[in-house]
């Protein structure tokens, strides 16, 4: 089998890359797995300090893999596995830079803004469709990103925002040439690996605490669950999946 997802070192940062370029970076079970995994083994490591999460090829990631979703209503009810992705993401202790090098939909777009901070290619794109599908998607983390009326904008629209526009309303930290994004990912990443382990995981938990962030996510998550033994829900999601399918473009 294919490898889904790798890790690699430069001093205290540990960037996790995606590897199914080929689907867009779409999150079928094994790869929430295998990044999952990954988060895991940085997370114990004390000299990891800052975590990058980078996409392969044209797309940071398309969000949760639609056929492996579909059939998965078909045969026992919806399940998602990139809602454990998002999940390990927030509670993962240490700061976690985004490298958002393309297009980040559905729940990639929710992975993104999960990330403590976010670096864009200019080509990048965001897009929150949950409202589409039945399903809540980063209503608990948009609000206190771009501010509750955007957010309830994005979110009950589900429309396509750019990169010059998702920097303007603080979706990203910045934005960058395609070509050197994953540079200026890194140079973030070092400038925040260079400091206190320990103040960092501190700052990080508290800054969270603040926000409320936690119980939201706690929330969405619950509210998530629900929803996806919904019929409204599997009939939205397949209805998607077939125009998807009928464009070729694998994107949740």
């Amino acid at each position: 089998m294919a490898e889904l997802a790798s890790i690699t070192r430069d001093g205290h940062v540990a960037t996790v890359r995606f590897l199914r370029p080929e689907k867009h970076n779409a999150f079928n079970r094994e790869l929430a797995a295998a990044v999952a995994g990954l988060l895991d083994d940085a997370e114990k490591d004390a000299g990891v300090h800052c975590v990058v999460l980078v996409g392969s090829g044209s797309a940071f990631s398309a969000g949760a893999d639609m056929t492996e979703a579909v059939t998965g209503i078909d045969n026992s009810g919806r399940s998602d596995g990139m809602a454990s992705t998002i999940m390990r993401v927030a509670r993962f202790p240490k700061p976690v830079v985004g490298c958002i090098n393309g297009n980040a939909y559905g729940g990639g777009a929710l992975l993104a803004i999960t990330c403590d901070i976010r670096i864009a290619a200019e080509t990048a794109a965001f897009r929150f469709p949950g409202a589409a599908y039945g399903l809540v998607v980063g209503g608990s983390q948009l609000p206190r990103i771009v501010g509750t009326p955007k957010a309830k904008e994005l979110l009950y629209t589900g429309r396509v925002v750019g990169a010059d526009e998702a920097l303007s309303i603080g979706l990203v930290n910045a934005v960058v040439a395609a070509e050197g994004v994953e540079m200026a990912a890194m140079a973030m990443a070092q400038q925040i690996a260079g400091n206190s382990l320990e103040a960092l995981v501190a700052t990080k938990r508290t800054v969270d605490r603040a926000t409320e962030v936690d119980e939201a996510i706690r929330i969405e998550a619950e509210s998530n669950a629900a929803l996806r033994a919904s019929p409204e829900h599997h009939a939205r999601f397949r209805a998607a999946a077939e125009r998807v399918a009928g464009r070729g473009e694998p994107k949740a």
